[in-house]
């Protein structure tokens, strides 16, 4: 799965925390150390293994409960609208549509 960021969210650290608004959406989140880091770790699209290996390697954490919990992070960013989750590109095929 790859993430990548959607919206006009506007963020803003305090202390550890990182303090999110959406204007558009009227919405307010407040992340805790490891959601800020994630927010910072997709600041390009990314696939979800490449944020886990990152967080691993930066956090005590098995490797199963980090999965799981960035996964239950992102859908809970996917349903405010804060990223969208795509599924991952198969080998050899690319996202851009060409005219043949």
């Amino acid at each position: 799965m790859i993430i990548r960021k959607q919206g006009d969210w506007l963020s803003a650290k305090v202390g550890d925390e990182l303090v999110m608004m959406s204007a558009e959406k009227g919405n307010y989140i407040g992340l805790s150390e490891v959601g800020a880091r994630i927010w910072e770790l997709i600041e390009t699209p990314q696939e979800v293994d490449a944020v886990c290996a990152r967080l691993l390697g930066e956090f005590e954490v098995a490797p199963d409960v980090c999965r799981a919990e960035v996964e239950a992070f992102l859908n809970e960013l996917a349903t405010h609208g804060a990223v969208a989750l795509d599924p991952p590109l198969s080998a050899g095929h690319s996202r851009e549509r060409r005219n043949p």
